[in-house]
């Protein structure tokens, strides 16, 4: 019983805007967070985005947020385990979110095709895709590779180290935790170091400081290394972290602009 408690403390916190390490996106992580309200005073000139880059530079984490602080019913989020119904068009819904449009299926890229020309005609309306690589570079049907590329496009470049450990400190001081300096400098150094399996190696490391009721420092990282279900708890973060594009953030963005 005391151990489920203390997992259920660990249960990280949801993605947003505020949580979301801007660094030099800051120009999209803006545009995205004013755009419900936007829509609602009208009228917008850019009204879809498409977002790449590579797994773990943030593009799932701004679509979730985008999804989070809208008001309930105003947004709606889809990818590739989604339904067919999730891509079709609401006039109740003012943005859609459509997450690894490089792996949804030939039935979901045919919706999210009808889906991009339904949002183009119902001007309160607007859809944020994200993918693992620009436009041009996309391996989907022709006509909706040209609809990705209508609108703006931002590329998320990659955290240099020091971004990265700002994101772990930051999303340690929202679960509570007082981290030590050296820890997220060690984690960089001997492990995966994409976001999303360095922010579940936090997760698990939380987890172990409150089973141990132990400050999070490099001694205690090294303790839950040398414990006995150590792989376990490797292992546990490793399938954590593995969702493509999923979490925390980008630091260098680049706009390309409508084309296609």
């Amino acid at each position: 019983m005391l151990r489920q408690l203390t997992l259920d403390l660990g249960t990280p916190p949801p993605s947003t805007f505020d949580n979301f390490f801007a660094g030099a996106n800051a120009e999209l992580v803006t545009r995205l967070r004013e755009l419900d309200n936007a829509l609602a005073v009208g009228p917008v000139a850019d009204r879809t985005f498409y977002i790449w880059g590579e797994s773990g530079s943030g593009r799932t984490h701004l679509l979730q947020a985008l999804v989070h602080e809208a008001p309930p019913g105003h947004a709606r989020y889809a990818g590739p385990q989604s339904s067919l119904a999730a891509f079709s068009f609401d006039p109740r819904v003012a943005l859609y979110a459509i997450d690894d449009c490089d792996a949804l299926s030939a039935a979901q890229q045919i919706a999210v095709f009808n889906l991009f020309n339904e949002v183009r005609a119902h001007p309160t309306s607007a859809l944020v895709a994200a993918g693992n690589a620009a436009p041009i570079g996309m391996t989907v049907r022709e006509d909706l590779r040209t609809r990705l590329g209508w609108g703006l496009v931002f590329h998320l470049a990659p955290l240099p180290d020091e971004g990265k450990a700002a994101v772990l400190k930051h999303a340690a001081r929202e679960r509570g935790i007082m981290l030590a300096d050296d820890v997220p400098a060690y984690l960089l150094t001997h492990f995966r170091r994409d976001m999303p399996s360095l922010m579940a190696l936090l997760d698990a490391l939380d987890r172990f400081s409150l089973e141990q009721k132990r400050a999070v420092t490099l001694p205690l990282l090294r303790t839950m290394l040398a414990s006995p279900d150590a792989e376990e708890r490797r292992g546990a973060a490793a399938a954590a972290g593995s969702p493509p594009g999923s979490h925390a953030a980008s630091s260098a963005s680049s706009k390309i602009g409508p084309h296609g």
